[in-house]
């Protein structure tokens, strides 16, 4: 069989998430500080968490193994201070609504920060997650936008998954201040939006195509990437499955689906036809009524990229649902 270059190699750059990817809260996640090590090319870490600086989530990689500093990392708030920068302009009073990730942001974009009970001259308003936001804070952010400031959100995570349980997330406040207000953001940038995404794409000086976007969710990570132009890497080692992989919309569907990070560093390559067959590195088959048909010889993210991609072909041909789509990959993963 042709080899190709490894995963990791087809690529200029990464944007890779965190929670599910590399650690899941303090402890890693088997594999991923070594592939991602080894990947070569250089990394932004995105983060739709705007409460935590950039310096303390990389302090928490460089705990980890993972070589990495504040460059390295792009949060939300980060995102959504460029986009205030840019409606509102350089030196634009803006109120901080959320943890110290908020307030950092703004003040690195160029922009005076206001905090809540700092009520002159209110253009902008940045509302993100944190522990100590009160009901006043909303309050405040709610008679800011009244007023006319213009209003970005980091993210729209209606819950954020604790060691305790599920906590309300920063889409929860968001929706309080929207039922003050009668109406939503002017614009909301984490993930799945493409402004995160678009902001890493800068600072790594690459276009979208060139890099290889890497999570474990499709309704933030992978929808992120689609919407940003990039191809995708779904991992297994978190939220999405890959039955619902197999079952997407075309605008979270992965490029690529794979256990682990370790299939960085393996052969595999973006599926193609051969004829009636679907091919990805040693991995060939078709779907033959409902169900696959083909070799076994590939590595297991040959075979799952592989059966994703005749999946997604047969879905929009109508000749399987989601449940189908759903059942080819499941079949690979039972004979695992």
């Amino acid at each position: 069989m042709t080899k190709h270059p490894t995963l990791a190699a087809a690529y200029a750059a990464f944007v890779c998430d965190l929670d599910g990817v590399v650690y899941r809260g303090p402890a890693p996640v088997d594999h991923a500080a070594e592939a991602l090590t080894a990947a070569g090319g250089p990394i932004q870490y995105a983060t739709n968490n705007a409460s935590r600086p950039p310096e303390d989530v990389a302090e928490h990689l460089r705990e980890l193994g993972i070589d990495a500093g504040p460059d390295d990392v792009a949060t939300s708030s980060q995102a959504g201070a460029a986009a205030l920068r840019e409606s509102l302009g350089t030196g634009a009073s803006v109120l901080a609504v959320g943890g110290p990730g908020v307030a950092l942001a703004l003040a690195e974009a160029g922009l005076h920060v206001l905090h809540p009970g700092e009520y002159r001259d209110v253009a902008g308003v940045l509302q993100g997650y944190g522990l100590d936001v009160t009901v006043a804070m909303l309050g405040e952010a709610a008679y800011a936008v009244q007023r006319g400031a213009r209003w970005v959100a980091t993210n729209p995570d209606l819950t954020l998954p604790t060691d305790r349980g599920i906590a309300p997330g920063n889409g929860s406040l968001v929706a309080a201040v929207r039922t003050a207000c009668g109406r939503g953001p002017d614009e909301v940038v984490g993930k799945p939006f493409a402004a995160l995404y678009i902001l890493c794409a800068h600072r790594l000086k690459q276009e979208p195509k060139d890099i290889l976007a890497i999570g474990d969710r499709l309704d933030t990570d992978i929808e992120g990437a689609v919407a940003a132009g990039m191809d995708s890497l779904l991992v297994l080692t978190g939220v999405s499955t890959a039955e619902q992989a197999a079952a997407a919309d075309p605008h979270s569907r992965a490029t690529y689906l794979a256990p682990d990070l370790r299939s960085l560093h393996e052969d595999l390559p973006r599926p193609s036809r051969d004829g009636e067959d679907w091919v990805c590195g040693d991995d060939r088959g078709r779907i033959v009524g409902g169900a696959w048909a083909g070799s076994a010889e590939g590595t297991l993210a040959q075979g799952l990229t592989n059966r994703l991609h005749a999946a997604y072909e047969a879905q929009d041909a109508g000749r399987i649902d989601g449940a189908g789509a759903a059942r080819i990959v499941a079949g690979l993963l039972a004979d695992d």
